[in-house]
């Protein structure tokens, strides 16, 4: 008795799947329909320079305002080639940053709240035999024009720098520190007033330094930074750490 009074909706379980399984099987042919592999033809690529020996690019930084620049402005740094900047989306290139003592390159950002606020942060991030230390980070007020060293000489390598989206006084560094020895200035670092002081906010120990910080777009009291360990020694090489 129970197996006859469980066949009947049995059967009327296979009748419903037959009657949406069309509707749903259209549907997924509507939504392959949707994209194509060819669709991506129409994207191309062609080299826009800057061209110089070793200029492993490591960053690019586009303003985030007015329409004009955030289309045809933007900044590109390399690992050893200092930061070049063009006004017409690529067509010709300016080297900005050739006068300052160190051209290594980790990091670039614009105010998003002001397109002639541009930092960089130097030395190379990557952690490499031959990655090369910087002398702090930079701040240029009239778009890349002229340049001043605003601190964190010792950080060596700076990974990355982040402005509030709101408040160009408001800066966060990325700081990886020396690869090669021990040493203190290295972890997240803010300042409130422009570069003038910095209070260091995020600290692990003196050989942990961190190679990545992010802002959250939608709140910027929310921020992430991923910390990584290089030493190196004639004999060893250690990455990554813990």
């Amino acid at each position: 008795m129970k197996q006859s009074r469980a066949l009947p909706a049995f059967l009327a379980a296979l009748l419903c799947l037959a009657a949406i399984s069309p509707a749903g099987a259209q549907t997924q042919a509507q939504s392959q329909d949707l994209f194509n592999e060819d669709l991506l033809g129409t994207f191309t690529f062609r080299n826009i320079a800057p061209h110089r020996m070793s200029a492993r690019a490591s960053v690019i930084a586009v303003p985030a305002f007015p329409a004009t620049d955030h289309l045809y402005t933007f900044y590109i740094a390399t690992w050893t080639g200092g930061v070049f900047k063009t006004t017409n989306n690529g067509t010709t290139f300016k080297p900005v940053f050739d006068g300052q003592s160190k051209i290594t390159i980790g990091a670039v950002a614009v105010a998003p709240s002001d397109p002639k606020i541009v930092w960089v942060g130097t030395g190379d991030q990557r952690g490499a035999r031959s990655s090369y230390p910087g002398d702090g980070v930079y701040k240029s007020a009239d778009a890349g024009e002229t340049w001043t060293n605003m601190g964190l000489r010792d950080s060596h390598h700076v990974s990355r720098v982040v402005i509030h989206p709101t408040n160009p006084e408001t800066v966060y560094v990325g700081a990886m520190g020396h690869l090669y020895s021990a040493n203190e200035e290295r972890g997240v670092f803010k300042t409130t007033d422009g570069g003038r002081t910095w209070k260091r906010i995020m600290f692990v120990n003196n050989r942990l330094g961190v190679i990545d910080l992010v802002m959250n777009p939608q709140n910027p009291d929310i921020l992430y930074a991923a910390t990584y360990e290089m030493r190196s020694t004639p004999s060893n090489n250690i990455n990554a750490g813990k």
